[in-house]
């Protein structure tokens, strides 16, 4: 399975989570992939939800796995119809006002975590892709910043003006220069990999429970949300928005049309255009 992943170029990160998910789907039975078969599928889709109550998407990432496993590398059928993609849930993100983000960033628990979440915010990027810039993917004659995507779907996003500052001030403050890491993990941030998507996670946790916004369930995303509805609300348009966060649908971007205060505050409610008697009056 392995040698056809990398035979049809999957990312090294899928590659590794299909295997993961095919392992975990073998030891259920206690069987090799190979001996188990439709029956066995119906039954473990039916387990991530009730045993271990994984949500839909997580459970479909599991399905495409065990799909690629079945038709590239055992040439048997699958059936869409006997094992269903289950039906997501459409659920809108927890945004930030501006006013939010600044006090966000401003209770970040140490410089290095004020400079992550600075960056999460200006530039839209996922935090995987985040940990992964590079310090040659700032381009500052251009002003733009390449980011390396989801899918190897690379990107220029803009480079902050703002961000730059905080960045060059950053890289002052490091006491070891990275050689090749934009944000290097280890000790005090000086080592030769990259930082860990955990530590990201942990940066903005930390945050939003000294900012007092621990109630919201904030996470690396929410800063990507906030970075499009924003856009939005000051006059972007989706078309840009959606080439600046790399998404292949624009239908993907269009959901920040309901977030948008200035989409929502353009139309006005029908009950403000009744001819209600004044209640005291009456």
């Amino acid at each position: 399975m392995l040698e056809e992943l990398t035979r049809r170029n999957y990312a090294e990160r899928t590659a590794k989570l299909y295997i993961q998910h095919v392992a975990h789907f073998a030891r259920y039975f206690k069987r090799s992939p190979d001996q188990l078969g439709p029956e066995h599928i119906r039954k473990y889709q039916a387990a991530l939800f009730t045993k271990w109550k994984l949500s839909p998407t997580t459970v479909t990432q599991r399905l495409a796995a065990l799909r690629f496993l079945y038709i590239q590398v055992l040439k048997r059928r699958w059936s869409l119809a006997e094992t269903p993609y289950p039906k997501k849930v459409l659920r809108l993100p927890t945004i930030l006002s501006q006013e939010e983000v600044a006090l966000l960033i401003d209770s970040a628990l140490i410089p290095f975590h004020r400079i992550v979440l600075m960056t999460l915010y200006a530039t839209g990027v996922r935090r995987e892709e985040l940990v992964r810039l590079k310090i040659s993917d700032i381009d500052s004659q251009r002003m733009v910043i390449h980011v390396h995507g989801k899918g190897r779907k690379d990107r220029d996003v803009m480079l902050s003006p703002v961000l730059l500052a905080a960045l060059r001030e950053h890289w002052r403050g490091l006491r070891r220069k990275p050689a090749e890491w934009l944000f290097p993990g280890g000790t005090r941030h000086s080592g030769d990999h990259h930082l860990s998507p955990q530590a990201v996670w942990y940066a903005c946790q930390q945050a939003a429970q000294r900012a007092g916004l621990q109630h919201k369930k904030l996470h690396p995303h929410t800063l990507r949300h906030c970075f499009a509805t924003h856009l939005l609300e000051a006059g972007a348009d989706l078309r840009t928005i959606q080439l600046l966060l790399g998404h292949h649908d624009l239908g993907e971007t269009s959901r920040y049309l309901h977030l948008s205060r200035r989409h929502l505050g353009a139309t006005a409610s029908p009950l403000d255009s009744l001819p209600l008697t004044n209640q005291r009056n009456r």
